[in-house]
């Protein structure tokens, strides 16, 4: 693609696409770099940099309580006075803030997130993007602000010494937009790592260069299971860091998808009949510069503090599926037969297990070293998710569970009787059943708080009642005619 003007058929479809590559390519060695390598980014550096770059707008982002992001546009020449003295904003409105007598809130920036939107360099209006923490007027974080509700966790964790570590897998879907509308219409017929000769490779590999331009690290890109379903891995990190690039990464990919006529989804079953997406999430706690997980004389390399670790998890599981699976639609991908994980048991080959620990290469053992949570989806708010896993792994280790035996059957094969001897029992079945197991759940509930916790069962609750009563085309096809 050599034009902004190149015209590319997807399915009997001529889409416009506008390369990224010429136009992002020295960006991710200036300031993706220097975010990653300098400890500190100082507000002088950011000045320098938005002059360079001709930046125009800068986006003062942040995350509502369901995980989509929002932002405050400012005009260049008010940079620095939000380094400075940080933007008011009204949170009146945004899902799960304040009331409207409480709706003053400002914005403190994260300096070390600072990061150009790729698609508008070469344009008259040059956008730079910082991931900001939302603050009250006495000067305290707001405790609703899911971004703090995870750097309280950290900080909890980190009294006892530990660093908590992860590294998700979203997986999306593409489709076409059919007469400009949103449809569940593949782009592709390709499957599990197939190297197609249609635009997914282009599409993904323009996703890839803008992603790393903005500092996220890519590791693996591919085709997933199911048509038109893709993935692309980036890298581990420490958990406040890649849930920052969690939410850059569904904003770029939604945006590319865009620029290409196409529309890309992280729904986490849009399709009936097969697979739906999932996020897996490898994680890891770290003290003093070393991997905690990691023993080498213990069951799969794992310390007692992983498995404590584990224990934690399997106990607060279906009250987190209320976080990790926070839509209706969550739980019709949460189904066996599909690679969803279903019940709660850990093994090491097992893919039907809902915690796996992955095989490490010898090498890389000691730091390599992790449990991968299967069920979560990329639906879900990824700061919450990353607070309530490492609550519930924290609680664990504080009162030193043990979990189970670890299984490596296929579990969808096993009777129920089988299963029950082997302790294995099944994850929330459906929204309403996480959010009561939430409701009665006070480790994970006090992740939220109080505040936080009623806002977003209220929200949940609604979406819940919603379903419940509405009438589908299912049902419509099945006893319209014949009661």
């Amino acid at each position: 693609m050599s034009s902004a003007s190149a015209s590319i058929s997807v399915a009997g479809t001529a889409l416009a696409s506008t390369p990224l590559r010429p136009a992002i390519s020295p960006i991710r060695r200036e300031l993706g770099s220097l975010a990653l390598v300098q400890k500190t980014v100082t507000k002088k550096m950011v000045l320098e940099f938005a002059k360079k770059h001709s930046v125009q707008f800068i986006n003062m982002q942040f995350i509502d309580l369901l995980g989509i992001p929002k932002a405050v546009t400012i005009p260049v020449h008010k940079l620095e006075d939000a380094i400075d003295t940080n933007v008011w904003f009204d949170g009146s409105s945004i899902q799960g803030f304040t009331r409207i007598f409480e709706s003053d809130m400002y914005l403190q920036p994260d300096l070390n997130t600072v990061a150009l939107l790729p698609w508008t360099v070469g344009s008259g209006d040059v956008t730079m993007r910082i991931i900001c923490d939302v603050y009250l007027p006495d000067g305290k974080p707001f405790s609703g602000d899911p971004r703090g509700i995870l750097k309280r966790q950290l900080a909890e964790a980190k009294k006892l010494g530990y660093d908590f570590f992860t590294g998700p897998e979203l997986e999306f879907f593409l489709f076409q937009k059919k007469d400009g509308k949103l449809s569940p219409l593949p782009h592709d017929n390709a499957g599990y790592f197939d190297q197609t000769t249609d635009l997914a490779s282009s599409i993904r590999a323009d996703m890839s260069f803008a992603l790393d331009s903005m500092g996220v690290e890519v590791e693996a890109l591919h085709h997933e299971v199911a048509v038109g379903q893709h993935e692309i891995d980036f890298k581990y990190s420490d958990a406040l860091s890649t849930a920052d690039r969690a939410v850059t990464f569904r904003m770029v990919l939604k945006t590319v998808a865009d620029r290409y006529g196409l529309h890309a989804t992280f729904m986490p079953k849009p399709i009936f009949g097969i697979n739906g997406s999932g996020m897996h999430v490898h994680q890891s706690m770290w003290k003093g510069g070393k991997n905690a997980f990691y023993n080498k004389k213990g069951v799969y390399g794992l310390s007692d503090l992983a498995r404590s670790f584990i224990a934690g998890q399997l106990k607060h599981i279906r009250a987190m599926n209320a976080i990790l699976n926070p839509l209706v639609n969550s739980y019709k991908r949460l189904v066996a037969g599909y690679e969803a994980p279903v019940y709660t048991a850990w093994g090491n080959t097992n893919r039907s297990a809902l915690i796996r620990i992955p095989r490490i290469t010898p090498s890389r053992q000691p730091t390599g070293t992790r449990c991968e949570l299967r069920c979560p989806d990329p639906a879900a708010n990824v700061y919450l998710t990353f607070a309530v896993m490492l609550a519930a792994g924290m609680d664990g280790i504080k009162n030193k569970m043990t979990p189970p035996d670890p299984v490596e059957e296929n579990i969808f094969h096993m009777d129920e009787a089988s299963a029950r001897k082997r302790k294995i029992t099944p994850v929330a079945e459906n929204l309403d059943i996480a959010l009561e197991e939430l409701k009665n759940d006070s480790v994970i509930r006090n992740v939220l708080g109080d505040d936080t916790f009623e806002k977003y069962y209220e929200l949940k609750r609604a979406e819940w009642d919603s379903y419940r009563t509405a009438v589908s085309q299912w049902e419509i096809d099945n006893y319209l005619e014949v009661y």
